[in-house]
């Protein structure tokens, strides 16, 4: 019976483990097409406009997207680091911009790379 037991927990380990890594999985991947969407979105609004948007919330004040996403890992839309774009020489009064969207989640992937540098 001992052994019985004993198998019973080391399976049920075993699958908590893999739970764990399966609901780590989905919030990567649901982070990776947030990210995608939001670089698409910018993209638009850059080509449309041709000025990198203010805000982020601007791309759904133009209609670019429905709402800001929300990062899957700290849970909030309101965590978007963004990077802003370079000063442009040739037009001085373009004031910059949007370019490019990270996640602020702290912590390391599965495959070992930062969610910040994704």
């Amino acid at each position: 019976m001992l052994v019985v037991i004993s198998l019973v927990v080391i399976m049920a380990a075993i699958a908590m483990a893999s739970y764990g890594t399966g609901v780590t999985r989905s919030k990567e991947a649901v982070l990776k097409e947030d990210l995608f969407r939001l670089r698409d979105a910018i993209d638009q609004y850059n080509a449309d406009k041709g000025s990198y948007p203010a805000a982020l919330e601007d791309l759904v004040g133009d209609g670019y997207l429905r709402s800001l996403p929300e990062d899957p890992f700290t849970q909030s839309s309101a965590t978007w680091q963004t990077i802003s774009s370079e000063f442009d020489p040739t037009d001085p009064t373009a004031l910059p911009g949007v370019f490019d969207v990270q996640s602020g989640a702290l912590g390391q992937a599965i495959d070992g790379t930062v969610y910040a540098d994704w």
